[in-house]
């Protein structure tokens, strides 16, 4: 009895360590194509990233969790996560190189991420630096 108590509390354990991996979804269903579309959501966005606005709740958790999404590839990221921001990315680096560079020397001020994406993004066409 006493071994498959300790077995449950192990697997509800590991069940709670597991789902803890994961960024929350509960932002999923915010529409990427449409910040894009609209500099002023885009910009509210990246002032968020920067210090320099106001956040919104899902650009505050973004701003929580991108450090550690670029340090682990994006592994807790989920698939909605991983297509809305190589969508945004791509789009600032074609389009609005400038809030890029912005991004990019406060977020990675040695390359050290640019390197590591760098070959990723040239196969899809696109050009860092």
């Amino acid at each position: 009895m006493k071994l498959q108590f300790a077995l449950a509390l192990a697997t509800l354990w590991w069940l709670q360590t597991e789902a803890e991996e994961k960024y929350t979804t509960k932002y999923d269903n915010v529409s990427f194509d449409e910040i894009i579309a609209s500099d002023r959501l885009l910009k509210n966005y990246l002032n968020c990233l920067l210090d320099q606005g106001r956040c919104t709740p899902d650009a505050k958790e973004l701003k929580r969790v991108l450090p550690d999404a670029l340090e682990t590839d994006c592994q807790k990221c989920s698939q909605a996560q991983k297509t809305g921001i190589g969508k945004v990315v791509k789009y600032l680096i074609a389009n609005r190189r400038e809030w890029w560079n912005e991004l990019e020397t406060r977020y990675d001020p040695d390359g050290k991420y640019v390197k590591k994406y760098k070959e990723e993004l040239e196969k899809e066409g696109i050009t860092l630096r």
